[in-house]
């Protein structure tokens, strides 16, 4: 869930920073939407190595960046799919 308006969280998630990091983890970001229902909830599948966005989401370090996004930290919801 968010606690900022979706466009404002975005404008944080597409920031040069987060790209970097993103890319620094090799975490590829394959879309990012706001629930239709309404825009403090937002999906954005990411893809990766197994266990590498999880272990990004709970660093310490990162955790005051992903709440000054307007991210609520303690509100995600973090799933794994594998191809078959």
């Amino acid at each position: 869930m968010l606690s900022v308006p979706f466009k404002q969280w975005a404008a944080v998630y597409d920031s040069e920073e987060n790209k970097q990091l993103m890319k620094e983890e090799k975490i590829v970001c394959l879309f990012r939407v706001m629930n239709k229902e309404g825009p403090s909830r937002a999906v954005f599948p990411e893809q990766a190595e197994e266990g590498k966005s999880i272990a990004m989401f709970s660093n310490p370090e990162v955790r005051p960046l992903i709440e000054e996004a307007g991210h609520i930290y303690d509100s995600t919801v973090i799933t794994s799919y594998l191809r078959g």
